[in-house]
């Protein structure tokens, strides 16, 4: 799996502000590359986009059970939205509450637009486009060691990315709504493992055609 680079906050740091006073992890994850990291129930686990308008790709798993794992479906069910937003619950497959945007500093994020792959690049974009990374194959990368597979992957959650359903009913992905320094904050309601895409897109504009780094703060 691709490494990320340490950046320990400073008491002054903006991006510490409004967290719980220990910061228990602290790194920046650089542009294109997985991350994948146990956050633990009652945990903050805060996402900030670093430069601005970069999507990234998340898929919640139960760290007791892996066959628990984020659900698009029952979380859209739920809230009756398709939009995430401060005070979502993400919900498993078994209807739980895995985690609560607690904190958001852009309106809303999508979990209906999917992952980019390797296929989908091709189908939307062309046949060149594929030899380019895309997201399943940061989490397929990110997975290996635990032994998980394409099958493994659900439909998941893309923060910071804007998705607007169009008056025909199809999706738009259009320029983000995010700025540098903006970020989400998701309280974990169960032990959680977290696998990121640092989404490598730079075929439609959800990355402004340039992924940047985020970072990674987990907090309690």
């Amino acid at each position: 799996m691709a490494t990320a680079t340490q950046d320990p906050a400073t008491p002054q740091d903006p991006a510490i502000q409004g967290l719980p006073a220990t910061i228990l992890y602290d790194q920046v994850v650089r542009a294109r590359e997985p991350w994948t990291h146990i956050v633990k129930q009652g945990e903050v686990l805060r996402i900030v986009d670093t430069e601005g308008n970069q999507a990234v790709d998340m898929i919640l798993y139960s760290a007791a059970d892996e066959a628990e794992r984020y659900s698009a479906q029952d979380t859209v069910a739920a809230q009756g939205n398709i939009f995430l937003k401060t005070g979502s619950v993400l919900r498993s497959n078994e209807g739980r509450a895995m985690a609560t945007i607690v904190d958001s500093a852009v309106a809303y994020h999508d979990t209906i637009g999917g992952a980019c792959s390797v296929e989908s690049n091709s189908l939307r974009y062309g046949h060149h486009t594929k030899s380019m990374h895309a997201c399943v194959e940061n989490y397929l990368e990110a997975s290996l060691t635990a032994g998980r597979g394409k099958r493994d992957l659900v439909s998941n959650i893309n923060l910071f990315m804007n998705v607007p359903v169009e008056d025909d009913g199809t999706l738009g992905i259009v320029d983000g709504i995010s700025a540098p320094g903006l970020y989400v904050d998701l309280r974990a309601e169960m032990d959680l493992l977290v696998l990121v895409s640092n989404c490598p897109q730079v075929n439609n504009p959800c990355n402004a055609f340039n992924p940047t780094p985020v970072r990674m703060i987990i907090a309690a």
